[in-house]
């Protein structure tokens, strides 16, 4: 039986917000040379990885995630191209050298000090890291755009990412908050499959599609208060 959850998310260009724009100023922030050893750490299905050769044409992209289908979506898109590399394998672990570890959207499935010490090892000299964490915006956000994370307990501001990153003996090369059109870009084509798979959905199923459907309403809703924050940093 298929997983309601892959069967709503399978074959999806984008599992989580992003543009090109994103991978190109992370890769100017990080001053990435054109042959640059680059690891696109939890790949998902491997949208960014165009861009990522785009900012690298003569480097090589190692695509890593932990779920396999997502690894057969990569190498299903880019298996002739002898610059991608791709496996299913933890994320955390490793091995480089990489002149950059680009991480969209998953770096809080471990946390940001944890996963910057653990790719510590496995940077090359002068390497970078680029990942992106949710974060509130402003003053005094509201409950409503705290709950959009559902608990996430790490979940802070600008500064408090900020110090985190130095606490993981990190220097913040630079900041970019997520634009509207990159969580669109994610949103708007999960909007056209859930409307596609709503008639005769399946109890499982229909409470996954309500559930994306009350994430992308709710974020819509909340969306000045709270997204991602993509940072680029370098060991100290």
């Amino acid at each position: 039986m298929t997983d309601p959850f892959f069967a709503l998310h399978s074959g999806l260009d984008r599992e989580g917000p992003g543009e090109p724009a994103d991978v190109a100023w992370a890769a100017a922030t990080a001053e990435l040379a054109q042959d640059a050893r680059i690891c696109d750490a939890g790949c998902g299905a491997g949208a960014d990885v165009p861009a990522l050769l785009t900012a690298a044409p003569q480097g090589h992209v190692t695509a890593v995630d932990n779920h396999k289908p997502f690894v057969d979506d990569v190498l299903a898109r880019f298996g002739d191209d002898p610059r991608v590399t791709a496996y299913a394998g933890d994320m955390i672990k490793l091995k480089g050298p990489f002149d950059f570890i680009w991480c969209a959207g998953a770096i809080y499935f471990v946390g940001i000090e944890k996963a910057l010490n653990c790719w510590r090892p496995a940077l090359a000299k002068g390497g970078a890291v680029a990942f992106s964490e949710p974060c509130l915006f402003g003053a005094d956000p509201s409950d409503q755009a705290r709950a959009f994370w559902s608990g996430y307990e790490r979940l802070t501001d600008v500064a408090g990412i900020a110090a985190q990153v130095e606490e993981a003996g990190y220097t913040l090369l630079g900041t970019r908050r997520l634009s509207d059109a990159a969580w669109e870009a994610y949103y708007g084509p999960l909007q056209a499959r859930l409307d596609t798979l709503r008639a005769g959905a399946a109890t499982e199923l229909a409470k996954v599609l309500d559930e994306a459907a009350a994430e992308i309403a709710h974020w819509r809703a909340v969306k000045d208060e709270t997204g991602y924050l993509l940072c680029v940093a370098r060991p100290a």
